[in-house]
């Protein structure tokens, strides 16, 4: 089975699912955001944002070291996947037990704290979730995940319908995305035993080893918090919770999007991880230069066409109201591409232990970006935090990609990306001159014109689309 193969078998498997995924998640995003209003959507926001900053600190870094763990040669997958996952679980009962009582230090709402108190649940059921992923991207069958995903999504929108229709209230809805993210575990945890039967294991000399490791890592996680995160929590500290609600609605678009090159960058994780241990730097740069390659593939084309039916769009997603949500999805849909690129650097940079060395990195990000949003959202709202939040994205990538290249001394050629920025211009430009047409139309000329234009200057060949429509070995 050829590299690409392997990849592009399941990349596609992630973009169908993805699309139906993203798909559920807009359905979802409408419902609320006509059911909630601006005021009632900010609270929702607020509730999701403040647990996710307990939900990534419970990581520590160690979805990333279980990848990387039981990538390498003669891993004892048992051992390495069960104790990591039992650290998952310890930090995730400490961390986020603490959520619903922090809480209690801001001047949030009643109903925002026992938001707060309801989702946590949800929270826990997603560290056990991710803590598993890395099993499935280890043995190439991220199937699994996508189809565990639709699952909870399902489950989600039913549970959603139906305290929208008994008027339920937000209390509530935070119930339903606890319901989701349960069938979502349940699901993965049930596919993960066909793989590794993980168990609790309590090989303290073996935390020890992974902590000593993970420790940069858990740092700069706590870092990117705060120029991933800081942005909606200040605005809810200092703005209102209407403005709060538009600057979510884009964003959610945002998270949605950006779970695919997430999953993708774990993907070619395990592959830059062998490589690397086994010495073996050509192949490394196969490996980073076609996933580098297939990102901007994506990305290219998604900042082009949501920059022409960013409005319509949101239009559409969150229904009346919500008025700038469009010009700040135009915005952050600038910093959603860098994130295709940034996932995959970031997850090279452990590959070749340099993790050290990018958290002092994200340290000055993180105090550049809490700066710039401590200036700007108080000033000009949510258009100063997505404006910030490019900047930090674009500094995050750059800072990632440039010590990887160094680190290795591999080259990344740039041929492939000005094909696919050429072939983005024409389809953006395309667009521009038809947007008053119907935004899914615009959608399906903006994709075959691009997939042409790329075609005809063999940014893809024919071998290559018939090596990953018919999954040939070669």
């Amino acid at each position: 089975m050829s590299l690409t193969r392997t990849i592009a078998h399941n990349t596609a498997i992630q973009i169908v699912g993805r699309i139906f995924s993203t798909a559920l998640g807009l359905v979802v995003i409408g419902m609320l955001t006509r059911y909630l209003g601006e005021a009632g959507y900010g609270r929702y926001t607020t509730i999701m944002v403040y647990l996710q900053l307990f939900g990534v600190l419970v990581d520590l870094g160690l979805y990333i070291m279980l990848v990387k763990k039981i990538s390498e040669p003669g891993a004892d997958e048992q051992r390495v996947a069960s104790n990591i996952f039992t650290m998952r679980l310890v930090s995730a009962v400490i961390v986020l037990g603490a959520a619903p009582l922090l809480s209690f230090l801001f001047r949030y709402p009643a109903e925002v704290r026992l938001g707060i108190a309801i989702a946590t649940i949800s929270f826990f059921g997603v560290t056990i979730t991710q803590a598993l992923t890395g099993i499935f991207q280890k043995y190439l069958h991220m199937e699994k995940i996508v189809i565990a995903d639709l699952c909870g999504r399902v489950a989600l929108i039913a549970a959603t319908w139906w305290v929208i229709a008994s008027h339920l209230g937000l209390p509530w809805i935070m119930t339903a995305v606890v319901i989701g993210s349960i069938v979502n575990t349940v699901v993965v945890f049930m596919f993960s035993r066909a793989f590794i039967a993980i168990r609790l294991a309590w090989d303290f000399a073996f935390w020890a080893s992974i902590i000593r490791e993970t420790w940069p890592i858990a740092l700069s996680i706590v870092f990117n918090l705060v120029y991933f995160k800081a942005d909606t929590l200040i605005l809810s500290l200092v703005r209102s919770e209407a403005e709060v609600g538009v600057y979510g609605s884009s964003y959610k678009v945002l998270e949605v999007i950006t779970t695919f090159p997430a999953m993708f960058a774990g993907l070619v994780l395990p592959l830059l991880a062998s490589a690397w241990s086994m010495r073996d730097p050509e192949r490394f740069r196969r490996v980073l230069q076609k996933a580098f390659d297939f990102l901007l593939m994506l990305a290219i084309p998604l900042v082009g066409g949501t920059l022409i039916i960013a409005n319509p769009v949101m239009h559409v997603v969150t229904g009346k109201g919500f008025a700038d949500a469009g010009s700040i999805l135009q915005i952050l849909i600038i910093a959603t591409s860098t994130i295709f690129i940034g996932n995959l650097f970031g997850n090279a940079v452990v590959a070749v232990n340099r993790q050290r060395t990018m958290m002092w990195l994200y340290l000055a990000v993180a105090v550049v970006s809490l700066a710039g949003y401590l200036i700007l959202i108080p000033r000009f709202s949510y258009f100063g935090a997505a404006w910030m939040t490019v900047l930090s994205e674009l500094l995050v990538t750059s800072s990632a990609a440039l010590i990887v290249l160094k680190a290795t001394r591999v080259k990344v050629s740039l041929v492939f990306a000005g094909k696919a920025l050429t072939a983005g211009l024409v389809m953006t430009g395309t667009l521009f001159l038809l947007r008053t047409v119907a935004f899914p139309l615009l959608i399906v000329i903006g994709a075959c014109e691009y997939g042409m234009v790329l075609y005809l200057m063999k940014g893809i060949s024919k071998d290559m689309i018939l090596e990953i429509v018919q999954l040939r070995k070669t």
